[in-house]
């Protein structure tokens, strides 16, 4: 294949010496066809467009470099015409100084390079009986309706050949080759023709030429306006179809038309909706599930005891709890907690272990249904076995391949930017500068942690904090309350801020790497840019699950960071809820900001530009230039789409125990999400190039890696988060004797029993309330469970036998719960077949007839023409050994 590219598709053409020499492109008028898509002559078709500026018209360059702009691209169009493309040049209507090059790929050129590119086409239509499922009936109600979008017809494909091209299903050559491939195609010959020889190193590509600014742009064209279909009766009008049965909101509640997507953008974009489709139906089912275990909650909360003994005035309003900060903070009442601990009720249940059970196996089942999916979409989308086409090197590698190196595989010299060495120590200061990036997000989030401990000193100052009051803003705002919320708005404005930051340090570094191929850069920007944003978004939400409220002392010794601020404490029903306000503000926040900035900005430039136009002129305008003045689908093209989808995923993943609304809140975004993408794609951008995808990349081994990781930290959030262990120990084993006093296993008595006593006489001077202390009493409660003995007990302050029981039962849960689940996923994913037997029957039967069509043909003609061969020699032999007599 390296041999057949250089021969066909880069020729040596080196510096052309004589203009005479240079072929250059027909030009044409505008010929007031705005729907037109064929050059002027109304037979050969756009397959791809080139924008350039005037040369002679330009005023921001020297004419020196004006010239050396023209000469590069007056070759490159040289070269386009001699690798067998035409080239049709017509000037701007609403701008003079710019020219539109349109490119056609005659039947021949298609042919040979369907060929290099080993597409597969179509044999002969599918003839395998295929049963409807039992759900047709009811999916029927959710698709796009046939007589509009009409079903795309099955065929069984192979790697086009020319020398075969009889054994084709060709039915019209116009259309044997459909527009998305014949773009595609254009763009393989548009990226690998030459335009310079420098230092005998080849410049070439439109890659290097959109880069340096000798095009403005390149683009295949859209078929039609989105508003209504084309006038001209060739154009298909695809385009006008997929925004009214798929871009509008209308349509937010059917199913995607998949094939008819992936024919129009290629399967690149067609394997990112089929994925993101999938994925949000199988939402569906997580979100019921998490929506009946929050109503669960919400019925049982009348129901939870310990949080009525928190609101008993006779139990809870006769607990007094100890200050939560040094000296400016006061004793305060337990009952202040109140609705708190109702709320908590809600999502603090068991119907949340069971949740948490469920999404690690619902998580399982959606990786693997998915494989199953995707490789039904290789097969029918022909991605099976795709031999991908030698990848074009990135024009800034080659621009700095200095170092002659030797190839181990062909034995020859190439050119290479930097020695052994030299990418050793450039992968060192990548990864480096990686984790310096990482270390400086972590100090973002121990900011905000300070900011916590620092405003929870004023708010407890400041709100109303005296044991007999009973203010509105006392029962709802807490210091806990007041605290948490600031902080996870702070916290969400600067991770927001921190994304447009590390973006622009994820492209820097890997730049600074620099990949060979586009696959290699972004592999490597998937990775950077994953790590950038999983410490960004989770960090906050790992502290407060697993670290906040769990080194704090007692009273009577707390624990300071960095030697002034005294540690968090958590709520006394721990800090389940203010994880659930965190993840609420973020996942929310999230969506709605993205949501707003993906669809707002895109159509504000739009909207500038068309105002511009309009300004400028009242007159007809072709195709090529109204897509011009759309907005440029940018290199990375889905990675951010992908990138925003996986991050959601975690937060559905990794901590749902402790919101089972997520599921809910990600299935809205996404159902919205489907819409805006398809309507951005359809109305706000240039039609993007076709590309081949065979899966959705780097992004699947990520998943897997935060299933496996969901499982831990839902079950540590159970564990040390959620305060269900230790209710759990106590109901069956202190609440009854030898350590409790009741006769049966109850919850009663659980706050009182687990609330830690302290003496307000053990205050050391740095910590001791302002406050005087009223009343006859000597004693006050700790915050959060610590479980200790009491003052006077011999280990007085040190931890008791209930605490050691709650420590073994909380190791235990998550040992069990681990095996379980994985258990369970191990079994699943070992029944479900990552390829259904339906879909390896059509593999079969496709090898078969491309082995019977394409091989056995040509072994039969052989057979013929060496039999005929034969049969003259054996009578040759046979009329030379004749006696002459016969």
């Amino acid at each position: 294949l390296v041999l057949e590219l250089n021969q066909i598709i880069i020729p040596t053409y080196g510096t052309v010496p004589d203009q005479q020499n240079l072929h250059t492109p027909e030009w044409a008028d505008f010929d007031d066809k705005p729907d037109s898509l064929f050059f002027s002559d109304g037979q050969r078709r756009i397959d791809f467009v080139l924008v350039y500026e005037d040369e002679s018209k330009k005023m921001t360059h020297k004419r020196s470099d004006r010239k050396k702009q023209k000469r590069k691209r007056q070759v490159y169009e040289s070269n386009l015409i001699n690798n067998g493309l035409q080239l049709e040049a017509t000037r701007s209507v609403l701008d003079e100084k710019l020219i539109f090059v349109k490119v056609h790929a005659p039947w021949e050129v298609l042919c040979t390079y369907a060929e290099v590119m080993h597409i597969k086409l179509p044999l002969q239509p599918n003839d395998l009986k295929t049963r409807d499922s039992a759900f047709n009936w009811f999916s029927r109600l959710f698709r796009v309706d046939e007589n509009i979008i009409k079903p795309e017809q099955e065929f069984f494909t192979a790697p086009f050949q020319k020398e075969l091209l009889s054994n084709f299903y060709i039915q019209d050559k116009d259309t044997f080759f459909n527009p998305a491939t014949r773009s595609r195609i254009v763009h393989f010959i548009l990226s690998r023709v030459e335009y310079a020889t420098k230092n005998n190193v080849k410049k070439f590509g439109i890659n290097k030429l959109l880069d340096t600014g000798i095009y403005k742009a390149a683009f295949p064209l859209h078929d039609s306006s989105f508003r209504h279909p084309s006038n001209d009766p060739n154009c298909p009008s695809e385009r006008y179809l997929l925004y009214r049965e798929w871009a509008h909101p209308k349509n937010i509640f059917k199913l995607q038309p998949l094939d008819f997507i992936r024919k129009y953008y290629g399967e690149k974009i067609g394997i990112y909706f089929a994925w993101l489709g999938f994925y949000t139906n199988m939402l569906i089912v997580a979100a019921v599930v998490g929506v009946g275990c929050f109503l669960y909650g919400c019925l049982t909360r009348d129901n939870c005891t310990w949080s009525q003994e928190v609101c008993d005035p006779n139990i809870g309003g006769n607990i007094i709890m100890c200050p939560q900060c040094d000296k400016v903070c006061t004793y305060w009442n337990l009952t202040i907690t109140c609705e708190s601990s109702k709320k908590l009720c809600i999502f603090d249940s068991f119907g949340t272990l069971v949740f948490a059970v469920f999404m690690g196996i619902w998580v399982t089942l959606f990786l693997e249904f998915w494989k199953r999916r995707q490789a039904e979409l290789e097969y029918e989308w022909d991605t099976v076995e795709y031999l991908e086409q030698e990848e074009q090197v990135r024009p800034e590698y080659e621009a700095r391949c200095t170092h002659v190196v030797m190839n181990e595989i062909t034995q020859q010299e190439e050119h290479v930017p930097y020695t052994a060495c030299g990418k050793c120590i450039r992968m060192t200061f990548c990864t480096s500068a990686v984790f310096f990036w990482i270390l400086l997000i972590i100090a973002s989030v121990i900011g905000i942690i300070v900011y916590r401990l620092s405003v929870f000193l004023v708010f407890s100052a400041t709100l109303p904090q005296h044991i007999s009051g009973t203010e509105a803003i006392r029962k709802y705002l807490t210091p806990q309350t007041a605290t948490s919320v600031t902080a996870s708005l702070i916290s969400f404005i600067i991770i927001m801020v921190l994304n447009v930051i590390y973006e622009k340090v994820a492209i820097l570094i890997t730049d600074f790497e620099l990949p060979r191929t586009q696959t290699d850069y972004e592999n490597s920007l998937t990775t950077k840019m994953f790590l950038f944003q999983f410490v960004n978004y989770y960090s906050s939400c790992f502290y407060i699950a697993f670290f906040k409220g769990k080194f704090v002392g007692h009273p009577g010794n707390p624990v300071y960071w960095l030697g002034k601020y005294r540690n968090e404490e958590c709520d006394p029903g721990g800090c389940l809820l203010e994880l659930t306000t965190q993840l609420a503000i973020i996942v929310g926040g999230k969506a709605i900001w993205n949501n707003i900035q993906e669809v707002f900005l895109p159509w504000v430039k739009n909207l500038i530009g068309r105002y511009c136009a309009a300004a400028r002129s009242e007159k007809v305008v072709p195709r090529w230039e109204q897509d011009y003045h759309l907005q440029p689908i940018g290199k990375l093209g889905l990675f951010y789409e992908y990138l925003e989808m996986v991050i959601q995923f975690g937060f559905v993943t990794l901590f749902v125990a402790s919101f089972p609304l997520a599921p809910l809140l990600a299935l809205i975004n996404n159902m919205l999400e489907i819409r805006l993408d398809a309507w951005k794609l359809t109305t706000q951008f240039r039609r993007m190039v076709p590309q081949k995808a065979q899966d959705i990349g780097a992004w699947q081994p990520i998943m897997q890696g935060i299933a496996i990781l969901a499982v831990v930290t839902n079950a540590m959030i159970i564990a040390f988060t959620s305060d269900m262990i230790p209710r759990l120990v106590y109901y069956w084993s202190f609440s009854v004797p030898p350590y409790g006093s009741h006769s049966s296993h109850t919850m009663k008595g659980y706050i009182n029993s687990t609330l830690s006593v302290f003496n307000v006489s053990d205050f050391k001077n740095a910590s001791k309330p302002f406050s005087p202390w009223f009343g006859n009493q000597t004693t006050c409660r700790q915050v959060y469970r610590d479980l200790r003995y009491p003052p006077g007990h011999q280990h007085q302050y040190e931890h008791n036998i209930y605490y050691w029981h709650v420590i073994a039962a909380k190791l235990a849960f998550i040992i069990v719960m681990e095996h379980v689940i994985y258990f369970v996923k191990f079994i699943i994913s070992y029944i479900i077949p990552d390829v259904s037997q339906k879909t390896k029957s059509k593999v079969k039967r496709e090898q078969y007839l491309t082995q019977k069509l394409l091989h056995e043909n040509d072994l039969k003609v052989v057979k013929k023409t060496m039999g005929k061969i034969a049969n003259n020699i054996i009578k040759g032999v046979d009329s030379t050994f004749r006696p002459k007599a016969e």
